[in-house]
């Protein structure tokens, strides 16, 4: 009888693996220092520059905008440029031309008044 119990325990625990294997996995959004990073080359055109941005910048405001598909990365995305924002106050005529300056579009808008609960 003991074996039975045993194999019947081995089965519930195999099963409960499989359906938590099969469950789907929550989105994860991206992380604010990828955010940063990836918008770093573009602060000090955005406080002060003029005419095309840095490519350094445009690349990294590319590899933000591949990145961030899901509308939790998104609202993580939003946020954390929101913040950044509020800190190194940009040029918003800037700031609003970039993704078009860089031939992208930036799921996103580098401002410190943006409303983040848009992306959903």
């Amino acid at each position: 009888m003991e074996c039975s119990s045993r194999r019947v325990l081995f089965l519930a625990v195999a099963a409960a693996f499989l359906l938590l294997s099969l469950a789907p996995i929550s989105e994860s959004a991206i992380s604010c220092s990828d955010v940063l990073k990836d918008l770093r080359p573009c602060v000090n055109y955005l406080k002060s520059g003029t005419g095309k941005p840095p490519d350094a910048c445009c690349k990294g405001a590319a590899a933000l905008a591949n990145a961030a598909t899901t509308s939790a990365d998104k609202k993580a995305a939003c946020a954390c440029i929101k913040s950044a924002a509020k800190q190194f106050n940009p040029n918003s005529q800037l700031a609003q031309d970039l993704p078009g300056n860089c031939g992208i579009t930036l799921p996103v808008a580098v401002s410190p008044n943006v409303d983040c609960s848009k992306f959903g």
